[in-house]
Parts: structure tokens; sequence; C-alpha cells
């Protein structure tokens, strides 16, 4: 094979790209690249095809190249030593039997893990919370390898934690598990594992995804995960290194988890055909989301979907001003490719100005970075014509724009072919009309934020048309208000229904114990849209009585004449 060099290989001056960790926990010692095989019923399965991961200073670096790299490695076109320094690791894409044997796995161990005493799965839980916490630094070493920036590879670990934390995991354990008595009668009401869960992970933060997925093993639930092709590693990480050894020292049977990488089409159409997969978790696109969802229904298939977000905040003329605009600034993280992050603002009239200046000056002072960099948050946008598209959009009905809307390079410096987008400040006057504007009615995850100023009114009015903007919005993952009277967050918390959760005066982004993670209305959860406990979803209702010396003729007939 050729040994082709490529920009930056070598003398780059960049620091080492492949992680410690990885190197350590390569699965195929005779590669010098770090491997994850296929991972199926306890087994590794390698392939002849592999999925590589150029890192993602290596594409800042050079992208072309990059991408030229990752296509010849997988190609087998040219020899992986070449690529030491720019490519993190690899995983076997799986073939069609390595994806039918990881169901039929998952189907043949799901009902022996459903058996497990719940206590015993309650334990897993907590070995996996333990885990990370103990392997936090390593598994944050990946996903910045894999692009993501520091700071928001730290602040995806926070959300796994609370996920799989104590107070989280306790209450869960409770809605699946509760007993009373009755007379003669032990009553139980349970929440029954539906069996064999599929994971469809998005492209954005699949490690996150992955881990919030091992959540409905506390359920009784057997799980094949597939792992995106654009970031494989951070999955296999926490489902290889952090899952399977806490579901193995509680003797789980090895087929209650499976992970594989391959695309996602073949993938999914093979579990709709399965008789053997009762749960699909998908997270990704609204359109294919909702197409899958009336797939899975014509098939007897629970659908739980994870789709987009078009989250609206609410800042109030009392707010503290200084920290609703801190919240609002992570609208920009990740530059706007997270879809829990605020995505359109309504300001009151008498403190819009104001607002709108302090949130100017934050957003000029996010700068680009490699992932890497502390106090990195912005990533690279790869297809940004959509982007200027809804910027002059919304000029062209009035809008005005506030800061941002030009490319950057890396260093901060404005170019017209610069990877990251300037985070983007716009001023929408009118909020009877402001859904004509698509920048506020659709998920645009990009880096651009909204501030909505409504028409000059009476508080009471101003509530009432606000609250029922909120209320109407198609999607519904998250909404926040900022606001110091507490009449004013009363009727807003009594009466906002849309979403999975509501903020006040809180980060819109943050994670807390005992609250859902993920989940939502509208078009963000598709039909069965809600706050999203996985182990719960994917579970069903059932109740039972246990009776001990009870004539059922009396159980009839007897109730009525208790009545008087």
């Amino acid at each position: 094979m050729a040994t082709t060099e490529y920009p930056g290989t070598k003398n780059s001056g960049a620091p080492t790209i492949e992680p410690d960790i990885l190197a350590r926990l390569r699965r195929d010692k005779s590669h010098p690249v770090p491997t994850y095989p296929s991972y199926v019923n306890g087994e590794e399965i390698h392939s002849e095809k592999y999925a590589y991961t150029v890192s993602g200073r290596a594409a800042l670096e050079d992208v072309f190249a990059s991408l030229t790299l990752k296509r010849q490695l997988e190609q087998g076109r040219v020899d992986a030593r070449a690529a030491r320094g720019r490519v993190v690791g690899r995983c076997a894409v799986a073939d069609a039997a390595t994806v039918d044997a990881a169901v039929r796995a998952a189907a043949d161990a799901a009902p022996r893990w459903a058996a497990f005493p719940l206590e015993r799965r309650v334990r897993a839980a907590r070995l996996v919370r333990e885990r990370l916490r103990r392997h936090r630094a390593e598994l944050v070493e990946v996903l910045v390898a894999e692009g993501t920036p520091r700071a928001l590879a730290q602040w995806q670990l926070a959300g796994m934690a609370e996920a799989s934390g104590e107070e989280t995991v306790n209450w869960c354990a409770g809605q699946l598990h509760q007993e009373f008595r009755h007379g003669p009668r032990r009553l139980i009401v349970r929440r029954v594992a539906d069996g064999v869960v599929c994971v469809n992970p998005p492209q954005n933060a699949p490690a996150a995804s992955a881990m919030f997925a091992s959540t409905a093993l506390l359920a009784g639930n057997a799980l094949v995960v597939r792992a995106p092709r654009s970031g494989p590693l951070g999955v296999m990480y926490v489902l290889r290194e952090l899952v399977a050894p806490a579901l193995a020292e509680v003797g789980a049977p090895p087929g209650v988890l499976n992970v594989f990488c391959a695309r996602p089409g073949p993938v999914l159409r093979s579990w709709l055909d399965s008789p053997l997969v009762n749960d699909i978790f998908y997270t990704g696109g609204v359109e294919r989301g909702l197409e899958l969802q009336a797939q899975c229904v014509a098939r007897g298939k629970k659908p739980v979907l994870e789709l987009a977000g078009n989250d609206c905040v609410v800042v109030w003329r009392d707010a503290d001003l200084d920290l609703a605009a801190e919240a609002l600034t992570e609208a920009f993280y990740g530059s706007g490719q997270i879809c829990m992050v605020p995505n359109q603002v309504v300001a009151h009239p008498e403190i819009a100005d104001a607002l709108l200046e302090r949130v100017r000056a934050a957003a000029a002072a996010l700068r680009p970075g490699y992932p890497e960099d502390e106090g990195a948050l912005l990533s690279p946008v790869l297809r940004s014509e959509r982007f200027f598209a809804h910027v002059r959009d919304a000029v062209a009905q009035g809008a005005r724009l506030v800061h941002g809307a030009r490319r950057l390079e890396v260093d901060g410096t404005v170019s017209d072919t610069g990877p990251f987008l300037e985070p983007t400040v716009l001023r929408v006057d009118g909020l009877a009309a402001c859904r004509d504007v698509a920048v506020v009615r659709e998920e645009t995850f990009f880096p651009v934020l909204p501030v909505v100023v409504p028409e000059p009114c009476g508080d009471e009015e101003l509530l009432e048309r606000v609250v029922a903007h909120v209320n109407a919005n198609r999607y519904g993952l998250r909404n926040s208000l900022w606001a110091r009277d507490q009449g004013v967050i009363e009727e807003f918390v009594r009466r906002v229904g849309n979403g999975g959760l509501l903020k006040v005066n809180d980060s819109h982004i943050g994670f807390l114990p005992y609250l859902p993670t993920h989940g939502g209305t509208g078009l963000t959860g598709g039909v069965y849209g809600e706050a999203n406990y996985l182990a719960l979803r994917t579970s069903h209702l059932q109740g039972v009585s246990i009776a001990d010396g009870v004539r059922p003729r009396s159980a009839v007939f007897d109730a009525y004449a208790a009545l008087t």
C-alpha cells in the first residue's frame, strides 16, 4: 500500500491526537489505530470494513485532506500508519448478519434479564454511574478527540451523570414497582419491560444518547445500539467500558447489551421488519422520525422519538437581565447544533433594548477554537447555506441584524470560507406575526437567536399572548421563563403545557436530579411524546392482585353491599 502523508501528520506542532485511553483499550493490538469491533452477545466481531474517525483538530486544520484520508482509509487505499496522529480510532462496520445476530441475542436475553430482581438492575445502574464518575476524564478526552469542544463534553457528562444519578434512578425504580395492602390482598402496580429496545443515536451527541439509552436496562429491557459512522468511538466507550462491565458484575446475560457501527437506513429497515424488536428509540430529524413513527405503529412496535426543538425563553420586565442574558448565550453553544438550546426569545418591551445589548455583548465574546482548547464553545458548521438564507429571510421581513452572520476561521478572523459561523442575534418586532419568520417558526440548528419584542400592551394581556405563543409552538422540548413576580411565574407554570421541561430563572440546558434530561411534545416527541424517562417509556403498566382466602363470588357481589 501507499504511505501517503497528509498535512499535519508530521511536525504540525499539535498535541498527539490519539488518546492514551483508546490506545490502552485497543481491541486489535496488531493494528496501528485503536479498534473497536462489534459487540454482540458478549463477543467481539471483527469485519472486513471499518469506519475511521479523524480527529476534530485535524479536520479543522485541513477539512479536505481529512475527509480524503478518511475515505481512502475506509477504501483500503492507504496504510493506517500514514494516519498516526490524525486518526482517533476505528470501529468495525457490521454486516447484515451481525445486525441480525444482535437482535436475536437481545431477544434471547431480554426475558432472563427482566426476571432479575429490580434491586439487581438498580445495582447495575449504580455501578454504571460509579464507572462514569471514575472514568469521566477519559471519556471527556475521547469526546474531545472526536471533535466535541471540551467544555461541552464536560456538560454532556453532567447530563449522563444526572440521568443515571442516585435520585433519578431511585425515583424511576419507585415508578417501576409499587405495592399496597387491601384486606387479604397484596396489590402490585408495576411496569413490565417491553423487551428488545433498538437505539438509533443522533450524530451530534451520540455518546450522551447512548448513555441515556442504557437507562432502559433498569426496566429489564435488552439493548441493540447502532453507533453512527460519523462518531462511533464515544458510543463504544460508553457502552463497552462503562455499561458492559457493570452488567457483567451483576451477572446479566451477555445478550442484554449489543452495539455495532453501521449505516442507519438498512439497520432501521431490518429493525422494522424483525418480529423480535419491540421498541425503536430514534433520535434524528422530524421528517424521518414521524415517518418511522407511522412505520412502527403499522408493525406493532413502540416508537420513542427525540426529534427536534425550537425552545422559547420568555424574559419578563422584572427579570435579572444579566443572568437571563447568560442563559440566552447557551443558544450558541455547539454553534446551535444542540436540540435543547434556546432557539427564540420573547422579551418584554420595557427591557428589550437592555437585554439585546447584553446578549449582543455575550455573543461577541464567544470565539472559535480547537476542541481541546479551554473555553471553546463553538463547533464547525458544515452546511451553512440555510443559515444565511434564514438570516436574509428574516431581514427581508423586517428583522434587524444586531450582531453576527459572518463566517469565521478557527482563530476568529472573518473569512468567506471559514468553518465556523459567528453567533448571530436578530431583533424581530411584533409577536402577532413573528411565526411568519422561519427563524422563529422552525428549529434552525445554527448559532442564530431571534429576540421577539411584542407590541406594547398591558401586562395581563401581554402574559396571555406570550403563554399562547409558547403553547402554539409546533415543537415541545424545553421552555424557560425569567421573572421575579411570583404571580407571573405561577401563571406561566400553571398554563404552559407545551414541552417536556419548564425552567424558571435557571440555565436552559443545565441538568437536574429527578427532572427529565430528554423528551417533549409536538414535533419533538411525536404523537406519544412527553418527558422521557426511558425506563418508563420502554415498559408498560400492569396491575397484579395476590389474594389469600378470598371467595370469588363474594369478591364479585359483596363490594356493592359494602357501599351502604
